[in-house]
């Protein structure tokens, strides 16, 4: 009987790396790859921009493959333990590093068997994400982008999406990254928001700014980003208007749409006075829900349904029933809105709502209730947080300081500890040197 062999891989992209590695476990026996499942990839980076079936595919026609099955862990161990192959061939780079301790419970897994790990050099001057990185430059199409929201939320315990009202702001979204016990983590995608769209070219957020303009602002982000980006779509407008808006907003590559249950010229749900804003009538929102739906193309797109009863003071009843009604007209999420600096009414919500959808996408927009954690809303239900506006109420007040300085000391030498360098933003955009 043949031996097997054991791999592991993301596969997002192939390079010689990968090939030195398949070469040296095809003459130690049949090779069974355990291909990384999109949750076991976030646990560490960012989900592949092919998903698992795809990767599979490409991966089941090398030469000596016998077989390619999930793992779904970034940790080996289970499918070590359960499959029990002969060998397992791996890069020697895991010596070091977060990967290390999984080196050491694989070996004693190994090891009480009688399996034999077999280490090759690390080859260096290729790396994945580099590649990926730079196949980005080139080009990352409105499709892969727009699936990339719903494996993101099935792959993560809460996704994190940043308010992104310009390019600039998007890539620095986009680039953030930290690092905590060896896992990368930065922001899933973007939000972008009415309210910080219509105050950077200076207008109300009431819907004067128009749509097709806030579409060719995201057409400008998505020139040099490539996560998934969330749109506030305000009241969707009339519905005739609305079926233009879906169509437009998916061929551009949006993930999804969140639109309001008001009527009326469109006031900021955050304004201290909300008396002068209307809902829309249940069974009405409910039917251009339903025609949004119908009027999509791809089953990646998503519209999920944004409820103000909190906002207008009408209660968890009346939130609930809404919900209810939404998600029967079709929609593929609920955002619950408020402006309350508790957290109370929102969590009151999500209880009720996960008795009934389990799997329904839920939204918080913590903006006044901002105490709240990640960790808290994960508990709760929630599977998508939004940061909604503090890029742009972030860049105000480091420009006016700047202003102020400037008009202060009648130079700019002192207003230079809060700058980039001109070195570092000639080096900030690939391209300008």
């Amino acid at each position: 009987m043949k031996k097997t062999v054991y791999i592991s891989l993301t596969a997002d992209s192939i390079h010689h790396g990968h090939m030195k590695l398949l070469e040296t476990a095809r003459k130690y026996g049949d090779i069974i790859i355990g291909l990384l499942s999109d949750k076991a990839v976030a646990e560490h980076k960012r989900i592949p921009y092919l998903n698992f079936e795809q990767r599979k595919k490409i991966l089941i026609n090398f030469k000596g493959v016998k077989s390619v099955i999930v793992q779904n862990e970034w940790d080996y161990s289970k499918n070590i333990k359960s499959l029990k192959p002969d060998f397992l061939v791996h890069g020697d780079d895991w010596k070091t590093g977060h990967m290390s301790e999984i080196r050491r419970k694989v070996l004693k897994i190994m090891k009480s068997y009688g399996g034999k790990l077999i280490e090759i050099p690390y080859t260096k001057g290729v790396s994945s994400s580099a590649l990926i990185n730079h196949l980005n430059e080139i080009s990352v199409t409105p499709d892969i982008r727009r699936s990339l929201l719903r494996r993101t939320i099935e792959s993560n315990k809460i996704s994190k999406f940043l308010e992104a009202h310009s390019p600039l702001s998007a890539i620095i979204g986009e680039n953030t990254l930290i690092e905590k016990k060896g896992k990368k983590i930065g922001f899933d995608g973007f939000w972008s928001s009415s309210l910080t769209d219509s105050t950077v070219v200076g207008k109300p957020d009431n819907e004067s700014l128009d749509f097709s303009q806030r579409l060719n602002g995201v057409d400008q982000i998505f020139e040099v980003t490539t996560k998934p980006l969330i749109m506030d779509g305000d009241t969707g407008g009339k519905v005739e208007h609305f079926e233009m808006r879906i169509k437009s907003a998916e061929r551009l590559g949006i993930s999804a749409l969140i639109i309001e249950d008001k009527k009326g010229l469109k006031k900021n749900s955050l304004l201290n006075d909300t008396s002068r804003q209307t809902q829309e009538g249940k069974i009405k929102f409910s039917e251009k829900i339903s025609v949004g739906k119908k009027a999509q193309i791809s089953d990646d797109f998503m519209i999920i349904a944004r409820i103000e009863s909190f906002i207008l003071g009408k209660g968890l009843n009346d939130a609930i029933s809404r919900a209810h009604s939404y998600i029967e007209a079709g929609a593929d999420g609920i955002m619950i809105h408020s402006k309350s600096k508790n957290p109370r009414e929102v969590i009151a919500f999500s209880k009720v709502f996960r008795k009934n959808y389990k799997k329904i996408p839920l939204v918080s927009v913590p903006s006044s209730y901002n105490q709240i954690s990640e960790k808290t809303l994960y508990e709760n239900g929630f599977n998508i947080v939004i940061y909604a506006n503090h890029m742009l109420r972030a860049s105000y007040p480091a420009m006016q300081h700047v202003a102020k300085t400037i008009l202060e000391k009648n130079r700019s030498k002192e207003a230079d500890k809060k700058l980039l360098s001109i070195k570092e933003i000639l080096n900030l955009i690939p391209g300008t040197n």
